[in-house]
């Protein structure tokens, strides 16, 4: 949506502080522990944009609370596997062979919106070590969210939901569907269902970069839609509004159990 758009789709310009007052309306509040998924152009048109977002998202929650954001990386990949548009084959071992490593602290997030990628640069702002799917985190818990994050299985057990889910944190959907919803990843793994693949990127390794092959799951977000609505029909998912955008908050550990039970009754 162009930006003209934008302005003559919002009644008033949201700030800083009317932000924060939406985020309480939706039952965000200081303490909290939220993985926040977002569209900045879905809230209106923002004095500030993604800062102003950023800061009244930390206004609200303070650093006796966690703000979770995904910082993927995707193109940072086997050129193998890439699709729209692929690669020539002949490119591969190129760019295998050339590619940077992931670095938490440079590497820009891929398809993740402004939001995410100016929270990735906030001071205090520690980043998960996943050269595909890392996470950034901003809190008192934030250390603990992102540290030794698994190149293996990397949305499971040893990764930063598996941790959100610990500390009974909240998805926060902010002008996004259930298919961005990383957490279902999550119940994936626990559903057992999926098959193994191998995956690769370049990573650092004692300070060398190398390409690195590891093991996951094949993901399948096709189903996150349908199974996000029949989740929403538990009444377990509040509704609201920020800015002009539908908001949806829920806590993960619902979120994730009820995908696992899910998986098992719709699974082919």
């Amino acid at each position: 949506m162009s930006e003209e758009k934008v302005i003559i789709n919002t009644p008033s310009p949201r700030t800083r502080q009317s932000l924060a007052t939406d985020f309480v309306n939706a039952g965000v509040n200081s303490g909290m522990t939220v993985i926040v998924h977002s569209s900045l152009s879905s809230l209106g048109w923002v004095c500030g944009g993604s800062v102003a977002v950023v800061q009244a998202l930390m206004d609200v929650i303070t650093p006796t609370g966690n703000i979770v954001m995904p910082t993927h990386t995707g193109d940072l990949s086997d050129p193998a596997n890439w699709q729209e548009p692929s690669v020539p084959r002949e490119w591969w071992t190129i760019i295998r062979e050339t590619m940077p490593a992931f670095d938490p602290q440079v590497t820009p997030t891929r398809e993740m919106g402004q939001i995410v990628e100016t929270f990735r640069t906030w001071e205090n702002v520690l980043r998960s070590s996943h050269p595909q799917v890392s996470f950034a985190a901003w809190g008192k818990d934030a250390e603990k969210i992102v540290l030794n994050h698994s190149l293996d299985y990397s949305l499971g057990e040893d990764s930063p939901l598996a941790r959100l889910y610990d500390l009974d944190g909240w998805v926060l959907l902010l002008g996004v569907g259930y298919e961005n919803c990383t957490s279902f990843h999550l119940a994936e793994y626990r559903f057992g269902g999926r098959e193994q693949v191998k995956k690769g990127a370049p990573i650092l390794e004692a300070g060398r970069r190398v390409w690195q092959w590891f093991t996951d799951i094949d993901f399948d977000t096709s189903c996150f839609v349908e199974m996000g609505a029949a989740f929403a029909q538990t009444g377990q998912v509040q509704i609201s509004t920020v800015g002009s955008a539908q908001v949806k908050l829920f806590k993960v550990r619902n979120a994730v159990d009820f995908a696992v039970s899910w998986l098992k009754d719709n699974s082919q």
